[in-house]
């Protein structure tokens, strides 16, 4: 079998690194990687008749001719070319984790950061044990900052990511409610995404924290800490007067920042961004022009405006944490007919029930708001409303929503990903 450092010449002479034959581009490297429902070994030949420049097969059996790399498993090659190719970096490299809002805040440090550097930046949710290794593989010798989020629903998984990716700074958003059943409830949570501070402790290195958030504060103690807060002036960065009506807007150094971002809950993710961007020594005035320049996307906080409507769009994912601030946020905006469409939140194990019965209950005592409550743990909280409406499937949904036209009203979207919320858009 070939090893690492052999194989990793053949990776310098290729373009990229991929798994998928429909993202295969001329001189490229193919993995195979065996999944659940497929063998990727099964589409070698078909990955060089696409322009691939070498194949990488677990099984001798696809083997083609002198392109094909024969190697013991696909995954962990993958897994090892990536950590032997972090090692040849000389970039710093910035992970994140959390519960909720890794995504945006990764978007954010990036549009900051490429105010000034060459970075390269985790693409869409490419974070778990394929996704960190093939962000990895994008790094080159003109990255001049990296930025790799680690997703994780199970114990020793941000463990595991940070032995590859070797971050030199991290940040974890928050610990909340999400993927209980695969970490065994809050606590567990807690414990798993903390292998984070567990690994930069280990190698004296830098953490990113929010001193509001008493957690994180009692968790990175013995950490060399940049913070941020809104309350604490004696921060390394203080964020003043943060507002939401309905998008974000902060003071940072005598300077207003107006986002695009909705909600408070993204005051968080906005103070990261100028953490980030002034430790590494980008001015305030390109800050400010990063984070009001962005704009969300991938149904994440995207403002719409629809018809006479104005849509809150938050249906790329949903937990209990994220949900219960999403609602949070939404009751105290001002608009006068405001509407809510809410989806199941999934991966909660045991915990569903009652967490999805919170949900019911708050919107319950908030009977100025009319709500929309699809899925079958929803369903299964169904109580006599005069506001509240319980379907068990989407079509149903459907079917009453293009039966009973919204209009001249601002309306939130929220559901976990399997509910794929954004579809109610056609019919809205």
């Amino acid at each position: 079998m070939i090893k690492i450092e052999e194989l990793y010449h053949y990776f310098l002479d290729c373009k990229s690194v991929v798994i998928d034959t429909k993202k295969i581009e001329k001189n490229s490297m193919f993995i195979a990687i065996k999944g659940d429902r497929y063998d990727a070994n099964t589409f070698a030949n078909e990955a060089l008749q696409l322009g691939a420049t070498y194949v990488v097969i677990d099984n001798i059996e696809y083997y083609i001719d002198e392109r094909t790399i024969v190697v013991e498993d696909g995954l962990k090659t993958l897994q090892q070319l990536a950590l032997h190719h972090r090692d040849q970096l000389k970039c710093p490299i910035i992970a994140l984790t959390g519960s909720n809002g890794k995504t945006t805040s990764k978007e954010l440090i990036n549009a900051v950061l490429a105010k000034k550097f060459n970075v390269k930046a985790t693409v869409g949710n490419l974070n778990n044990h394929i996704g960190v290794p093939l962000t990895l593989l994008t790094f080159n010798h003109h990255t001049e900052i990296g930025i790799v989020e680690m997703g994780a629903n199970h114990q020793n998984e941000i463990e595991f990511l940070c032995q590859i990716a070797k971050p030199d700074y991290g940040y974890i958003t928050n610990f909340g409610k999400a993927h209980l059943e695969g970490f065994g409830g809050v606590e567990g949570v807690i414990k798993g995404k903390s292998e984070m501070y567990t690994f930069l402790r280990s190698n004296n290195k830098k953490v990113f924290v929010n001193l509001d958030d008493a957690i994180q504060v009692q968790k990175t103690a013995s950490l060399q800490q940049i913070s941020f807060s809104q309350y604490d002036k004696n921060a390394t960065i203080f964020i003043a007067k943060p507002i939401a009506n309905p998008c974000v807007k902060v003071e940072y150094d005598k300077q207003t920042i107006q986002s695009n971002l909705i909600g408070l809950y993204n005051v968080t993710n906005i103070s990261i961004a100028i953490t980030v961007g002034n430790f590494f020594r980008v001015s305030t005035r390109q800050i400010k022009e990063a984070i009001e320049g962005y704009i969300p996307e991938n149904n994440r906080s995207q403002l719409i405006n629809k018809n006479s409507n104005k849509i809150i769009l938050d249906a790329y994912n949903a937990n209990p944490s994220s949900m219960m601030a999403a609602l949070i946020n939404f009751v105290q905006l001002s608009n006068q007919f405001k509407i809510m469409i809410l989806g199941d939140m999934f991966e909660l194990g045991d915990t569903s029930s009652k967490e999805h019965q919170i949900i019911v209950d708050y919107v319950a005592n908030h009977s100025k708001i009319s709500t929309f409550l699809v899925g079958e743990a929803f369903y299964k909280c169904k109580k006599i409303s005069n506001h509240i409406q319980f379907y068990k499937t989407y079509d149903e949904l459907s079917f009453a929503l293009h039966n009973d036209m919204i209009t001249n009203s601002t309306i939130l979207i929220k559901g976990s990903r399997g509910m794929a919320l954004e579809r109610i858009l056609d019919v809205l």
